[in-house]
């Protein structure tokens, strides 16, 4: 499949259920922490780097928010979650409003899961991953912000993520891809996009 990735653009930020999109168009989810690098993740893939707002402050995804590439399917930036300056009420929400779209009222076709390299998985992180496992939805683990640590750090963290519990079988073996990312160095980025591809490609041949 031939996409233009630079035809790409903001469509709506959904509020609510009622607003999800549900066109039939495959919907390439991401997922993670506040200040993970969703955003970045987004400009630098699509090759446009005004297309998602990105801030230095984090909590500023407070809705699900689509991007059509290519009138042939959207990227969907979830809210980012584990914010802790945000209020009770207001986290309870936006974890609403991502559970409405994960298990109810959304149409995800793949899901990258966001980890910060450097952090490692967060408790939050740990429950979404417990939660894509047993989803049946596909799936694959992006390592954000991999220009910021040294050589050996960085090796011994990706060996923490391939070794991880929640992204193992019983025998120890990952078979979930884990593609280290970097939005400043552009480290990943064809890997992703290829990954997105193949997905894409694998729904749109099964409809």
């Amino acid at each position: 499949m031939r996409i233009n990735r630079q035809n790409s653009k903001f469509v709506t930020s959904a509020a609510n259920p009622a607003s999800f999109i549900n066109d039939g168009k495959p919907q390439i989810v991401l997922s993670g922490r506040s200040n993970v690098g969703k955003s970045s993740l987004i400009n630098t893939v699509l090759s446009n780097g005004k297309l998602a707002r990105t801030s230095s402050e984090p909590g500023k995804t407070i809705m699900v928010n689509y991007y059509s590439v290519d009138n042939k399917f959207y990227i969907v930036d979830l809210p980012g979650y584990g914010y802790a300056k945000r209020s009770d009420a207001h986290k309870k929400q936006f974890g609403s409003l991502t559970d409405s779209y994960l298990n109810k009222y959304g149409s995800p076709t793949f899901i990258l899961q966001l980890i910060d390299l450097k952090v490692g998985p967060t408790g939050d992180d740990c429950m979404m991953l417990d939660w894509l496992s047993a989803s049946g939805i596909p799936y694959a683990v992006v390592a954000t912000k991999a220009d910021k640590l040294n050589k050996t750090d960085r090796e011994k963290n990706l060996k923490a993520l391939a070794t991880h519990p929640l992204l193992c079988d019983e025998e120890g073996v990952c078979n979930v891809d884990i593609i280290p990312f970097s939005s400043l160095k552009g480290e990943g980025k064809e890997e992703v996009f290829s990954l997105i591809l193949s997905h894409v490609t694998e729904s749109k041949n099964a409809d």
